[in-house]
């Protein structure tokens, strides 16, 4: 009995992180090779990047409209649009002051531990184009027609669509309209359609490990090896120190432990899908265990996947640290007072989708190195992709971390403990 009850509960973890080391095994062993020139001779394992492209693929098929659901149906079933304001401004200022949490602690460590030691070129290139500041808050925020919000490209238009959405109907009646009722309904059915997708996962996370490894494995050498070990670093020790921290905060006494008992699978998840957003169902899966309500929760980390960014604002100042030491620049105070302002605010950019689009790299690179935009940006660009899975492990699993802090003003500071008072009481009953 004791051995199924520990396969039913850490069976999947087992076969994921079998996933993930066999990909990294098989990529080390068959890495990209080019000749002298440049031209790639052998693809490697790099081959077998459809099938985690495949996993991939399909959860966002059901993510985005799962996305829209929940953020509309937790609005629409809450007890007034006044709470559902509370919720989300609560949520929205706790990204932002663990954002910049993280981006001053990154800026602290790269003023301490010098990542460039040398000079690092890169060949110059075209850039395709540049959008100005406005057409970019516009692209964030709208779309100019309805279809086009149906795209992870467009995740946080769709959020703040499902948001108007979701008052609509709380203006038509709230959680008695047939609306409200649906939607719950339907999100029901979308989370049970992930489950049946996440079973795919290890073999998914195996040919995505296999192809990181081998494309990018020989390329972590001098100052990028450097800059991607204080990074790979600090984030396991920003998750160590401060989710603790932060639990603890939201969940008072005992909150940092139930945190580590449920933290696992979304670190997991997002560190194998380099994904936010395809980390939404693991995240409101073990917020529900937790003990999170569903208002709380359905709001915090469907918004999180696009505006909670710790991992994204870390790797915005590292990536800004870097070039000022290859194009020999000062990245003085006053630099680095515009860099955290620019790294907390563009982290919206870099949503939850694999390797984030080069948004965010050129944002930071227009503001700060508008002349040598054309070497900086590759540059950016490529420690961006590199850095990727920790910093969607930051990001993602901070979500479930950040709902214990919104769920202590939304239920109170003692949320937790009637929680494991209750879970007491009902196994002495049994």
């Amino acid at each position: 009995m004791a051995k199924k009850s520990f396969f039913k509960t850490y069976g999947f973890i087992i076969f994921m992180l079998a996933g993930i080391i066999g990909g990294c095994v098989v990529g080390a062993l068959n890495p990209v090779v080019k000749d002298a020139s440049g031209e790639i001779v052998s693809k490697g394992a790099t081959v077998l990047e459809p099938i985690g492209t495949v996993f991939i693929n399909l959860m966002f098929c059901v993510v985005v409209p799962m996305v829209f659901c929940s953020i509309a149906s937790a609005i629409a079933n809450m007890s007034s649009a006044k709470r559902a304001g509370k919720v989300m401004g609560i949520t929205v200022a706790t990204f932002f002051v663990t954002a910049a949490i993280a981006a001053v602690i990154m800026y602290i460590i790269v003023r301490l531990i010098p990542i460039v030691s040398g000079s690092y070129t890169v060949v110059e290139g075209e850039m395709s184009s540049t959008l100005s500041v406005s057409d970019m808050i516009i692209g964030f925020f709208t779309k100019p027609d309805f279809g086009e919000l149906w795209s992870r490209k467009a995740i946080l238009p769709l959020i703040i669509a499902a948001i108007f959405f979701g008052f609509g109907i709380q203006m038509a009646g709230g959680k008695d309209t047939m609306v409200a009722k649906f939607l719950d309904n339907l999100t029901a059915v979308l989370m049970n359609v992930v489950k049946i997708i996440t079973y795919y996962a290890p073999i998914g996370f195996f040919g995505f490990f296999a192809f990181l490894v081998a494309t990018y494995g020989p390329d972590l050498i001098g100052d990028y090896s450097r800059t991607l070990i204080i990074y790979y670093v600090l984030c396991f020790a920003y998750m160590f120190i401060f989710f603790p921290i932060y639990a603890r905060f939201g969940g008072g006494k005992g909150g940092a432990k139930v945190m580590w008992k449920h933290l696992f699978r979304p670190a997991a998840v997002s560190f194998g899908t380099c994904s936010s957003v395809a980390t939404i169902p693991t995240n409101l899966e073990v917020a529900e265990e937790t003990g999170i309500s569903k208002e709380t929760s359905n709001i915090v980390v469907p918004l999180g996947a696009t505006m909670h960014m710790d991992g994204s604002a870390m790797s915005a100042i590292i990536k800004v640290a870097f070039l000022f030491g290859i194009f020999g620049m000062d990245f003085g105070t006053g630099q680095a007072i515009l860099a955290i302002i620019v790294a907390v605010f563009s982290s919206v950019a870099m949503s939850g989708i694999p390797g984030g689009g080069g948004t965010g790299e050129l944002v930071l690179c227009t503001l700060f190195f508008p002349d040598q935009l054309a070497i900086a940006f590759p540059i950016a660009l490529a420690i961006g992709n590199l850095v990727d899975p920790p910093a969607t492990m930051v990001n993602a699993a901070g979500d479930y971390v950040v709902s214990f802090i919104v769920e202590r003003f939304v239920s109170g500071k003692d949320w937790l403990q009637k929680k494991l008072a209750k879970d007491a009481a009902n196994e002495l009953e049994a």
